[in-house]
């Protein structure tokens, strides 16, 4: 029997980890570490390190594969995303089954927590279909908590609705109606643009709770280049980036 642990992280900070994460670390036979390719290899090596910090005595077999790429050349979105969860679920198998022949516990790092604009948990159900398997979902600190923490903000105003949402939706269809607090996830073109500059205040961070982070925050007229240019010098320096926001209605 295979038990597959999916442990939350926190956003790339060690001391994010929970105890409970830690406990969950400790207790794996293998561990399985996505490697993104040149330019991210930054971020397998983040996972290494909370490995290194958090495995106290036992020694899990640590293991990096090759993430997949999804095919832009396939129209449907729904579409590129299920065949892109279909082919990491194979390779997923594959590690499992070539490191743990004999059945025993894997564990996965997820960046956040597995619940939250991530696919961890739906790529681990296409594994329940090829053998008996046991998942426990291990939860970690969000993006958004992050991101709250490095401006000092609370993410609803008091009694009111927040909405999270992405930059997709933001571009394709505006502000939603359901919340004038809006936080905004998997943006790489800075969405914000779409909307009247004038309607909103940001609240905007990257690499949120690692050493460095950056904020900025002010009326989206006024900073919105600002964010633009910070946020392509930080790319071009690390080679990746990873940003949220919050919008409020002024």
């Amino acid at each position: 029997m295979i038990e597959l642990s999916l442990i939350g992280i926190g956003t790339g900070n060690p001391q994010h980890m929970t105890l409970q994460a830690i406990d969950a670390l400790n207790a794996q036979d293998l561990i399985l570490i996505p490697n993104k390719g040149a330019g991210k290899d930054d971020l397998a090596g983040l996972r290494r390190e909370i490995c290194t910090r958090a495995i106290r005595g036992g020694s899990p077999k640590i293991v990096e594969f090759a993430l997949p790429v999804r095919d832009e050349a396939t129209k449907s979105y729904r579409r590129r995303v299920d065949d892109w969860h279909d082919a990491i679920a194979e390779i997923w198998w594959q590690n499992i089954t070539a490191n743990l022949p004999e059945g025993g516990k894997a564990g996965f790092l997820v960046w956040g927590d597995p619940s939250l604009y991530d696919s961890t948990m739906r790529i681990a159900e296409r594994l329940k279909t090829l053998a008996d398997i046991k998942l426990t979902v291990i939860p970690g600190i969000t993006s958004i908590q992050a991101l709250t923490a490095a401006q000092a903000i609370p993410v609803n105003e008091i009694g009111a609705p927040f909405t999270i949402t992405t930059g997709r939706q933001l571009r394709e269809n505006g502000w939603p109606d359901s919340a004038d607090t809006l936080v905004i996830m998997l943006d790489g073109e800075c969405s914000f643009q779409s909307i009247d500059a004038q309607e909103a205040e940001i609240f905007w961070t990257a690499y949120a709770g690692m050493e460095n982070q950056i904020s900025v925050a002010g009326p989206l007229a006024e900073v919105a280049d600002q964010i633009i240019e910070t946020r392509a010098k930080a790319r071009a320096e690390h080679g990746w980036i990873m940003d949220i926001y919050l919008l409020r209605r002024r």
